[in-house]
This record gives structure tokens, sequence and C-alpha cells, in this order.
């Protein structure tokens, strides 16, 4: 996961084809409208650390309707929300004003595998294990 200080985020960013969905947003809506075609980004925000709509609105983006770009959260970003954010889908986050980008990267390091299946790995630790064992 791409971690992305508040105050830098990187100019060039803006060049790419992004879309902004709302929370209450109804992604069936925007998807049956063809506005995924073409989007390069899509940021998610989180308003405020205790909404956690937007980990729906990336698993959902990720399975459901395919999007395979950048999806980003941004707004109240907090630390401790960035492993669940990468397992919902999220490939970059821009973080809460103050946080550090060095700090946020170390919260990777502490988890080194998961037994649920989450948007990235969907099948469970067991069943990746049994396939692996079986070949």
């Amino acid at each position: 996961m791409k971690i992305i200080a508040a105050n830098a985020v990187p100019a060039s960013d803006n060049d790419q084809k992004t879309l902004q969905i709302a929370n209450d947003a109804e992604l069936a809506e925007i998807a049956a409208s063809g506005a995924l075609k073409g989007v390069e980004r899509i940021e998610l925000s989180f308003p405020k650390f205790t909404d956690g709509r937007a980990f729906s609105q990336a698993v959902l983006l990720r399975r459901r309707y395919g999007f395979t770009g950048d999806l980003r959260a941004t707004g109240d970003v907090l630390i401790d929300q960035l492993v669940q954010m990468a397992r919902s889908g999220f490939t970059s986050a821009v973080l809460a004003e103050g946080l550090s980008a060095d700090a946020a990267e170390r919260q990777f390091t502490r988890f080194s595998a998961f037994y649920q299946g989450d948007a990235l790995q969907p099948r469970p630790l067991f069943a990746r294990e049994s396939a692996q064992e079986a070949a």
C-alpha cells in the first residue's frame, strides 16, 4: 500500500482520471451509468474514524464491479486502520494531518499472514496451504 502524508500529495496525482465517491453513494447506480469506465483512481472518504462505509465500498468495487485501478483512502485515515484498508482493497491512503508516514509503514511489518480471506486473497489460509501441499 502506498502511504502518503497529508501535506505530501504529489501534484502528478491530479493528472490521473479520478472519481471521488461519497459514502452514501449507490455503487450499483454508479457502475450501471458507466462512470467507472476509464477511471484510474477512485477516492473513498473516511469523514471520521468511526465511519467505515468506505471499507464496504472498497470491497464491492474490487469484487463485484471489478475495479482494478488505484483505490485511495482519504479523510480521517488513522495508522491503525491501514492494514484493514489494504485487506479491503485499498492501494493507497492519505494519512490524517499530523501522522507520520514512517510509523504507518511499520504497521505492515507487524502481521505476516491472515487466516481469513480478503479482497486481495479471497481464499482462507487453510485453503492456500492445502493447495500448496497438493502441488
